[in-house]
């Protein structure tokens, strides 16, 4: 197949959007024979190969069915040593890059992933679709997409999964990031540099986590007042962009904002944060950012398209099951149960599912859970016609925190109210912990400095906006009781406030440590006695709820 910069530069436009946008034109009877074509291909390879053969624990399955029955549900443990030790002999198809991601609390080890030669050809379509579908305002429409894009470079090192899809935008649409020497230069300096080239070379977008995308209008925003009088005078086409930059904030009444010096043709968004920062995002650079849900082990599972909505699943990366969220509460009370699945054909518009992996193309992971919760949103897209089912991330599967008379919180919601609180922090974390006879969700905040506020105050502020979000999210089962705190007498809420520099002291310490970098920063939901003591939380009469060992082997 034809690589997408060849058809760019061709300016064969019509080719290019069917070869890497064509898939919403799928019927969800096409969807779903594409699926079972492509795994019945990946049964193959994984047959004759050892780690196929270990996970697969010997069965030999011939049809779609056969293997839902035969072969069991795995996670990142079944696949150690092999891919830890990047054994390369052992997989289904040659590896074309290994990427990292982090390890989990109870592993001390490093995930490593393997990307095979065929994943990397598939991921090079599924970037420029994304783009596309970022710039774009009708279908079809490829006039913003053309070389040499000025991209900033918000992703992280080449070795992890987002730096890696970095680097292969940059090769794929032959685009220049901002800086154009940023390999070896930390976040931080990226940033100040990218900014600063950008000033006069122009910036065309970018994309990243969505808490980074705020942080990097945020420095920018503060950046503009560090400009020195020498950078513009050896830069000309700078002090125009300053000028009209700093004409259009004052005739808007406010101070000076990357929108004003900027316009993006298009902002890329992903991570469980997405949603909540989106907003803020299009506040600081006046264009909404393109949302997508992916991950190192399953490639792109859905993207959003150009109405902004509901992401549509992508066929051509992995195989998809779903596990209703009745079995994977069944499965929580008896490890030895083994959920039962469904295809995407089956799933509910409203309801909540675990997601389960198989890769095509050579890939390693075979029914794979990844510990993602999602949500589907509607069986179609009425608007543009798209006949494949709507999702959205919903939470991680195991950071919930269940509190008598008040729900099933989410890291996602939490962080929302928080947000919606309008309250200046920095960061935040959250768990479970006994009072009496009873539970709390213990909420601890590090306040930006010289704001002034109660806990209880603040306290009361996030709970109204928790009670705001079960409206639209529905995780408080209890609601039918009424509200917790005038029915039950529970007011199941508390803050306590942090000292200044807990967070940045915490990352000092785990780096001094030779933390890896996806462990850096402590977990926002469920974090341990010691993790709050090194935040320097002031000593509390409460204790944390005890994680049951089921809910321990969630999150292995």
């Amino acid at each position: 197949m034809t690589r997408p910069i060849e058809l760019l530069r061709r300016g064969e436009k019509e080719e290019l959007w069917q070869t890497c946008c064509g898939f919403i034109d799928l019927s969800l009877e096409q969807f779903m024979a594409i699926q079972k074509r492509l795994l019945l291909e990946q049964i193959e390879l994984l047959k004759n190969c050892k780690l196929g053969k270990k996970v697969m624990r010997g069965a030999m399955p011939t049809t779609v069915e056969e293997f839902r029955e035969q072969v069991p549900l795995t996670i990142y443990a079944d696949y150690c040593p092999e891919l830890i030790e990047r054994r390369e002999d052992v997989l289904p198809a040659k590896v074309a890059r290994w990427v990292r991601t982090s390890g989990t609390s109870e592993k001390s080890y490093i995930k490593w992933i393997p990307f095979s030669v065929g994943f990397v050809r598939e991921l090079e379509r599924v970037l420029v679709a994304e783009i596309i579908f970022s710039t774009c305002k009708s279908k079809g429409d490829l006039s913003r997409l053309k070389e040499h894009l000025k991209v900033l470079h918000t992703t992280g090192a080449p070795e992890y999964g987002t730096g890696f899809l970095g680097c292969l935008t940059k090769e794929t649409i032959n685009c220049d990031l901002l800086p154009s020497q940023g390999e070896e230069l930390s976040f931080e300096q990226c940033i100040k540099l990218g900014f600063q080239e950008a000033l006069y070379r122009g910036l065309d977008g970018f994309g990243g986590l969505g808490s980074a995308l705020v942080y990097v209008g945020e420095q920018i925003k503060r950046g503009t007042g560090d400009i020195s009088i020498r950078f513009l005078l050896a830069h000309p086409g700078a002090i125009f962009r300053v000028a009209r930059g700093l004409v259009r904030s004052k005739l808007a009444r406010r101070s000076l904002l990357p929108k004003d010096l900027w316009a993006v043709r298009g902002i890329i968004c992903a991570g469980s944060d997405a949603t909540i920062f989106k907003k803020r995002v299009e506040e600081l650079w006046g264009r909404r950012p393109l949302e997508h849900y992916a991950s190192c082990e399953g490639g792109y599972c859905a993207i959003q398209t150009w109405d902004y909505e509901g992401m549509t699943f992508i066929p051509t990366f992995s195989f998809f099951e779903f596990i209703p969220e009745g079995e994977c509460f069944k499965w929580q009370l008896d490890h030895s149960y083994q959920p039962k699945t469904i295809l995407l054909d089956e799933v509910k518009e409203g309801e909540n599912y675990e997601i389960v992996l198989t890769n095509f193309h050579g890939g390693a992971f075979v029914r794979y859970r990844i510990g993602d919760i999602i949500r589907i949103t509607s069986r179609r897209n009425e608007k543009l016609n798209i006949d494949i089912p709507q999702v959205l991330f919903y939470s991680r599967a195991d950071d919930r925190i269940d509190i008598s008379g008040f729900g099933r919180l989410t890291e996602k919601v939490i962080w929302e109210a928080i947000e919606n609180s309008g309250i200046p922090y920095k960061d935040w974390t959250a768990r479970k912990e006994a009072i009496g006879d009873g539970a709390i969700l213990h909420l601890y905040l590090e306040l930006k400095e010289n704001y002034i506020a109660s806990e209880k105050a603040v306290a009361a502020t996030v709970y109204g906006e928790l009670q705001k979000l079960d409206s639209v999210y529905h995780y408080n089962q209890y609601r039918v009781y009424g509200d917790p705190e005038t029915v039950l007498g529970l007011k199941p809420i508390e803050v306590t406030f942090l000292p200044q520099g807990a967070f940045a002291r915490y990352i000092s310490q785990r780096q001094a440590e030779g933390a890896d970098l996806g462990s850096l920063k402590p977990p926002h939901i469920n974090l341990s006695d010691r993790v709050l003591s090194l935040l320097g939380a002031p000593r509390v009469v409460v204790e944390a709820v005890p994680v049951t060992e089921a809910e321990r082997a969630a999150t292995r």
